[in-house]
């Protein structure tokens, strides 16, 4: 993995989900410490890591609570409502990758980890042969908007090999550790291709 040196501390939020990089969190926050992790990162607009719980290979079961997959990503909130007292309704958007390369447990319940800021995905775009996959992700996305749905952040981008594969892996009916591989995988043509793939067994495309 491509990371650079410099280690920046974060505060975690494990999820038993991926987001991924451009990609849009919605969930709704009630655990206690995890309403004073989203306020303290609105307060001091800070960002704070969102990282999956690493799953039991064989079973799907959740490991150990702090136990976390080794690559997350950097979240940015963009909108939190108070619906009632103590719940949160949280939107956040994904920066970029980083890896874990320590982590604390907090006085307050909350994992800290030292990361790594990994680099984005090269701008490539997707090859020929991967072209109908790109025209599947543009259609499905109008159908959502006509069904009310804009699950992703504008603009677009159909061009990039990497932002089109992480849309389909934010929408493929995959398990959360499929996703985890498919986010951590650093070459964008070959998450992209991956995709294909799976798309072409399920007889998405040709």
């Amino acid at each position: 993995m491509r990371s650079r040196s410099v280690t920046r501390t974060l505060p975690l939020l494990p999820l038993q989900a991926v987001l991924f990089p451009g990609g849009v969190l919605s969930l709704k926050v009630f655990e206690a410490r995890y309403v004073d992790l989203v306020s303290s990162a609105l307060r001091e607009r800070e960002p704070f890591g969102v990282v999956a719980v690493r799953q039991d290979v064989e079973t799907g079961r959740t490991a150990d609570p702090g136990e976390f997959e080794p690559v997350g990503v950097l979240a940015e909130l963009m909108d939190v409502d108070a619906e009632h007292a103590g719940i949160l309704q949280v939107r956040a958007h994904g920066l970029h990758r980083f890896e874990i390369v320590g982590q604390t447990l907090r006085e307050d319940g909350v994992w800290e980890a030292a990361t790594r800021a990994l680099d984005g995905d090269a701008l490539v775009a997707p090859l020929p042969e991967q072209l109908e996959t790109v025209r599947s992700l543009a259609n499905a996305i109008g159908t959502l908007k006509q069904q009310g749905s804009e699950p992703f952040l504008k603009p677009f981008h159909f061009d990039e090999a990497g932002w089109v594969a992480n849309r389909w892996c934010e929408l493929l009916p995959i398990s959360v550790a499929a996703k985890q591989r498919l986010m951590a995988l650093d070459d964008p043509s070959a998450r992209l291709q991956l995709v294909v793939e799976f798309l072409r067994n399920k007889g998405v495309v040709g």
